[in-house]
């Protein structure tokens, strides 16, 4: 096997389905804390939904933390890698654009998991939205003002 950094190695005979479901996460480049900032948050939020406009994928839950999200979507076309690429390309173009700055804005690559049983769904949701709780930037997951769950 040629050697491939760890995060190429990861995606080699990764098998992707249209209509599966799957947490994604990526994190800002040096763990930045970029979207302490509700704007800069919601230009994240906007390209989640046009993920699910375009027909990319259907948002489940997801949460914007200040230096990372977390996105539960089920993959409609298109694979993960492409979908990874245009929603971290265009929001960091939005983001560039609104405060001036240049250059990259998340780390290379993301992490990917495949729901294999579908009572994991509603734990793994549940996950995603109470991240902020457990970072302990909340008290209560309604103060949070950058998360979703279609169960709500």
């Amino acid at each position: 096997m040629p050697d491939f950094p760890a995060s190429h190695r990861l995606r080699l005979g990764r098998y992707v389905e249209a209509n599966r479901i799957y947490l994604l996460t990526t994190n800002t480049l040096d763990r930045k804390s970029v979207f302490e900032s509700l704007t800069l948050g919601r230009l994240v939020v906007e390209q989640f939904r046009s993920a699910e406009e375009q027909g990319w994928a259907n948002s489940l839950a997801w949460v914007v933390m200040p230096d990372h999200f977390h996105w539960l979507i089920e993959l409609q076309q298109g694979s993960l890698s492409e979908l990874m690429q245009k929603t971290k390309s265009l929001s960091t173009r939005a983001v560039n654009m609104a405060t001036g700055r240049k250059g990259s804005l998340w780390q290379q690559g993301y992490h990917d998991r495949a729901l294999r049983r579908e009572e994991d769904l509603v734990e793994l949701a549940r996950y995603v939205v109470a991240n902020p709780l457990r970072a302990g930037l909340v008290e209560r997951l309604g103060d949070y003002p950058l998360w979703d769950a279609i169960w709500v």
